[in-house]
């Protein structure tokens, strides 16, 4: 059996350890897909665990140099809190040894007990004991450097540990040197390049893990709005219970002001509730006994009682998070691109920095000139901010969609919506309110009856009706506030229309076949408003009394107020909109003119909309299919990317790579714009991380000294590559300012 799950992956410091581990678990039988991605530092895998188990996956991460972590076996201590530790400890050493060296170069006053011309030694000494606790508070370079090298799978640790392990090792050498009697030897002493290139180097991960923070806090404040315990009643006993504790059918009381701990159905009160976590709408909504709620959003003023539909990891709340950790675990095709650069990359720096060293050696430059380029180059080229370029945008593009009400499944969605160049949109709950509504009302002037009147009658006659058409007609009489007439003697006419009597007379309310059943007359003027409001797609229904016919009415299922505004909004980013649907001909073209939308097909079956979208793919075209119901959910699938609206079917928003919690057609056009900002970003980043490395790589290996210029210094090489990869998960956070502009 296939399942899915989750771990934390400890001790990985760059992209290139989460490939080591990822392979290392994709080399295991049994496992169906493995993805380690170095930002969330999380392991998503599927896998038959009547072949593999959890204990195998672990033990292969083991294997590879790193621990894997159950999720919920986490330690309590946050890892960004072990770092600042580590990072003060760091600090506090290398500042003196830092002012040691350079006051040595630069004629500050040392305390003349270190006199280096004077007590060399002990000089020396004292730099080696205060080296000594920054190495340990950078211990796990070595600790995950040196295993990575062996296994011949080189990371950034690698390139740190060589870099400072060559510093200590020659001024090892310049130490021994002093003890059998080369005072001069002092002056070659890098103990501080290490003690500096190892603290800066704690400084960008600290930089980096707070950044990361950032990044996922969008799960982090879903999370904490479910309240943690409710109010049930149970045996007839109010009692308050952990909400670990609830179960489907548990009947529970909301106060106002409180949140709802899990979703439900009202079965008793009205109330308004606050949404927004769920929509981005920050207008309550009304909410009364039988309407569905949701956990976590806000009860505003009355008091609820709800009968529990959905507890713990079944609840909505609970399947954002579950999606919105997916898409955040999920390495867009952009990522691996990314990886596979990095794979070569390790070696080749190492390549580069040793033949570079041999170089300065053969054209007479000294040990210390080729060390220090050597140190240069393998701290300068550290893939850290190429292993970061990606992972960090589209964690931080998932939660801000998360914020308008787009809950966005995977990376790979978010990347490709920008490649998009048609957007095909179901008519029915997705152009359209996907419920009919009472448009026209027309009384006859001959006949002598008000709108009212007309409106009266008709919703007399259907209010027992279940049938769609009828129940427009009565919601639009209540919201007039009518008094409905008691009619006698309801009977359906399939395919034409209702019979009933009123006051011994007979009333009739359908379509011209029932009028013509009837006998009833249909003048010029009304047959002009039947073809009329026909050619706009709407229901035309007759209505008679007494053998008279007195005015006609039209139901139509309505655009949404936004899909005008959605289909002008998307013609303004380049994109072609189509509308597919089972409706005829007429209507479809009636909605598309009125919303302007380019192209229609019409009477399209449920079952060849799939088909439908395959054929615009085979033309070329790059797909969005926006749909709701469980008809389109295998379009939604065919398409490049499907969007589902959040108050369709569970299958639709299954099959859904977005979902729009809104249900509002605007937000197509944010998901489109958050993705091309979001692609921006992620090529902002690789350029700033291929560009650093492409020209701080000749300058370490001494490219402007060759023609006169200075050398690099290895701390300011340090220096320079934490800055690069603090910059890549800055410029990623600027995501976080995204507004849609229209």
């Amino acid at each position: 059996m296939i399942k899915t799950t989750t771990m934390q992956i400890k001790g990985m410091t760059c992209t290139a350890c989460a490939r080591a581990s990822e392979r290392a678990v994709k080399k295991l039988s049994g496992i169906a897909d493995a993805n380690v991605n170095f930002a969330t530092e999380k392991l998503s895998v599927q896998f038959d665990d009547d072949q593999v188990s959890l204990a195998d996956i672990k033990a292969a991460v083991k294997k590879a140099g790193y621990e894997a972590v159950e999720l919920k076996a986490q330690e309590e201590e946050p890892p960004v809190e072990v770092q600042k530790q580590r990072l003060l400890i760091a600090i506090l050493f290398t500042l003196p040894v830092l002012y040691l060296a350079m006051g040595m170069m630069l004629s500050w006053p040392i305390p003349s007990i270190l006199s280096p011309m004077q007590y060399p030694l002990r000089f020396a000494l004292v730099q080696l004991a205060l080296l000594i606790p920054v190495v340990f508070a950078g211990f796990r370079f070595y600790k995950v450097g040196y295993p990575a090298l062996f296994r011949g799978s080189p990371n950034m640790d690698t390139l740190i540990a060589l870099g400072t392990s060559a510093a200590i090792l020659y001024s090892l050498f310049s130490l021994v040197q002093v003890i059998l009697g080369d005072h001069m030897a002092v002056e070659h002493l890098y103990f501080e390049s290490a003690a500096v290139i190892i603290t800066l180097v704690l400084v960008g991960k600290t930089l980096e893990a707070l950044a990361k923070g950032k990044t996922s806090e969008a799960i982090k404040k879903l999370i904490g709005l479910q309240p943690k315990t409710a109010r049930v009643i149970r045996d007839g006993v109010e009692q308050e219970v952990p909400i670990g504790s609830l179960i489907v059918g548990d009947t529970i009381l909301v106060r106002p002001g409180e949140k709802i701990p899990v979703d439900g159905v009202i079965i008793a009160g009205t109330t308004s509730v606050d949404e927004s976590f769920l929509t981005g709408e920050s207008l309550p909504v009304d909410k009364q006994t039988g309407d569905e709620v949701t956990g976590a959003s806000l009860n505003k003023n009355g008091v609820l009682t709800i009968q529990a539909t959905r507890v713990g990891q079944d609840t909505v709340l609970a399947q954002i998070i579950r999606l919105m950790e997916q898409a955040q675990a999920d390495k867009a095709p952009i990522a691996r691109l990314a990886d596979q650069v990095s794979a070569y990359f390790v070696p080749i720096v190492v390549g580069i920095a040793v033949l570079s060293a041999l170089l300065w050696l053969l054209a007479g430059e000294g040990p210390v000139f080729a060390m220090t380029i050597l140190i240069s180059v393998l701290v300068i080229a550290c893939p850290c901010a190429l292993g970061l370029a990606t992972p960090t945008a589209i964690m931080v593009g998932t939660g801000i969609g998360a914020q308008h009400g787009i809950l966005i499944k995977s990376g790979e969605a978010l990347e490709l919506a920008h490649t998009i160049d048609t957007v095909v949109f179901d008519k029915t709950g997705t152009i359209t309110e996907g419920k009919p509504r009472l448009t026209d009302i027309r009384p006859l002037r001959a006949r002598g009856v008000s709108e009212s009147e007309l409106l009266t009658l008709a919703a007399g006659i259907e209010q027992s009706s279940e049938h769609p058409l009828g129940e427009a007609i009565v919601n639009a009489a209540r919201e007039r506030n009518l008094s409905l007439p008691e009619v006698q003697e309801i009977t359906a006419l399939p395919g034409r229309g209702i019979r009933g009597r009123l006051g011994g007379e007979i009333l009739l309310l359908g379509n011209e076949a029932l009028m013509a059943e009837e006998s009833i007359n249909i003048d010029d003027e009304c047959r002009s408003d039947i073809e009329a409001l026909s050619a706009e797609g709407k229901t035309v229904m007759l209505l008679a009394h007494n053998g008279t016919l007195l005015g006609l009415l039209a139901v139509a299922d309505t655009a949404k107020a936004e899909s005008p505004k959605a289909v002008a909004a998307l013609h303004r980013m380049g994109l072609k909109v189509i509308m597919i649907t089972g409706d005829h001909q007429k209507t479809a073209e009636a909605i598309a003119r009125r919303t302007g939308i380019d192209q229609v097909l019409a009477e399209v079956h449920p079952q060849h909309k799939a088909q439908a979208v395959k054929d615009l793919q085979a033309q070329g075209c790059r797909i969005a299919m926006v749909g709701d119901g469980i008809n389109d959910a295998p379009a939604l699938v065919q398409a490049d990317i499907g969007i589902a609206m959040g108050s369709g079917t569970d299958v639709a928003i299954e099959s859904a790579d977005m979902v729009l919690m809104r249900s509002n057609p605007m937000d197509v056009v944010t998901a489109i714009e958050l993705s091309r900002r979001t692609i921006r970003t992620i090529k902002q980043n690789l350029f700033w991380a291929f560009g650093y490395n492409v020209a701080g790589i000749p300058i370490a290996a001494g490219l402007l000294h060759l023609f006169g210029g200075p050398l690099l210094n290895p701390m300011i090489a340090a220096a320079a590559m934490s800055f690069s990869s603090v910059s890549v998960v800055t410029n990623a956070l600027r995501l976080r300012t995204f507004k849609p502009r229209i």
